[in-house]
């Protein structure tokens, strides 16, 4: 037997190969900051930026012409609350920049919305604070059924619930429902850990975050909790199931895409892309090629979809091949 026969050059390694990186598959995350006149860069995430609203737009008709799955919209306002109050104003800047989005791609290009309050509290956690300190799942809940039906009126196609709260995607797909919103589609952050590849996303987002958010994300030392959780917001009406971080729950794609017949998504947080980026500009690896093995790596794990700050590069070089 000589199986280096199938690896013995580049056309019989694409004939038999077993996982397919296509743009149709990428998702793009951008961070829309109210009130900026031009791109503000990000530190921790070399080539990610703030956008402006113009320069929003610009990459968004980008990203359709380029044929990739969508993009992920996050508000930066300008000021924050306890409530965070931002998310539901008609004219705060996630809401303003879907309809940007909408009415610069139509649909053409899938607009999606995180649903969270992080961007918005001035305490930084995903849900409003009880009188203890404590995040109140429930009275969070009153107000991501509201926020889905503002962003959903705004024009977003997915809404994207990543709080963590209990029951979210139940009560989001009730409002919308109620609203006639009924073909939004709900990507559920199902399975979401506490982890420490997201501190570039904070930078990204301005967060005001002091502490942790192990209460609510999930421990990182477990995996049974995260078909269980899984299993609840299917359950609740979720149509797409994501794991995020990726790459270090590369095991929990694969156990989810077995156990679900939904689409999962997979997040390449800010984290991993740093230390991609970081180590490339040291010279200590190939840039590009460690880009496409990553993203690979996802799509091998069983993601159907994947969010990375790649998407737009990737996609260019993949319709270059």
């Amino acid at each position: 037997m000589r199986p280096r026969r199938l690896r013995s050059s580049e056309a019989v390694r694409r004939l038999v190969a077993e996982t397919s990186l296509e743009p149709r598959q990428l998702i793009l995350p951008m961070f829309i900051r109210e009130g900026a006149r031009e791109p503000i860069a990000i530190k921790s995430m070399p080539g990610v930026v703030q956008h402006t609203r113009d320069t929003a737009r610009k990459a968004v008709a980008e990203a359709a012409s380029l044929g990739l799955g969508g993009v992920m919209l996050f508000g930066v306002p300008a000021e924050k609350d306890e409530v965070g109050s931002g998310a539901l104003d008609p004219d705060g800047i996630l809401n303003v920049a879907i309809r940007d989005a909408v009415s610069e791609a139509g649909d053409s290009l899938l607009v999606m919305s995180d649903l969270c309050l992080d961007e918005f509290t001035s305490h930084g956690h995903c849900g409003v604070l009880d009188s203890s300190g404590r995040v109140d799942n429930d009275a969070t809940l009153k107000i991501y059924a509201e926020m889905g039906v503002a962003q959903a009126t705004a024009g977003a196609h997915v809404v994207g619930p990543s709080g963590m709260m209990d029951g979210q995607v139940g009560v989001i797909r009730t409002a919308l429902d109620a609203a006639g919103f009924i073909d939004t589609v709900i990507l559920a952050y199902a399975v979401k850990y506490a982890s420490a590849f997201f501190g570039p996303f904070r930078e990204a987002v301005d967060s005001s975050l002091t502490g942790d958010r192990k209460t609510y994300q999930q421990d990182n030392a477990n995996a049974r909790d995260a078909i269980r959780e899984v299993d609840l917001d299917i359950a609740e009406g979720a149509d797409i199931v994501m794991v995020k971080p990726a790459l270090p729950y590369l095991d929990i794609v694969r156990q989810i895409r077995d156990h679900v017949n939904v689409p999962v998504a997979a997040y390449n947080i800010s984290g991993e892309y740093a230390m991609v980026e970081a180590a490339a500009a040291n010279g200590w690896i190939d840039r590009d090629k460690a880009i496409l093995e990553t993203l690979t790596s996802i799509r091998r794990a069983g993601a159907d979809t994947i969010l990375t700050y790649w998407a737009t590069e990737v996609a260019q070089h993949l319709s270059y091949r």
